[in-house]
């Protein structure tokens, strides 16, 4: 479905402004490229907020707390 919205929405760009809608088309995938290493990054940041949070509440969990 989202996929079907967003074909619509580039057929309409297309019928108002076929540069821009070309543009749009070369250009977004380049874009993800672009946006790969934040998301990369984003991914490392939440598995060290995971690690940090483990060895916190790791004295607890020897302890016998299963929250």
């Amino acid at each position: 479905m989202r996929f079907l919205l967003l074909v619509l929405a580039w057929l309409i760009l297309l019928a108002v402004s076929w540069p821009l809608a070309l543009a749009v088309l070369f250009l977004g995938p380049l874009l993800l490229l672009l946006a790969l290493p934040l998301a990369l990054a984003g991914l490392v940041f939440c598995a060290l907020i995971a690690l940090v949070k483990a060895l916190l509440f790791l004295p607890a969990r020897m302890l016998g707390y299963r929250g």
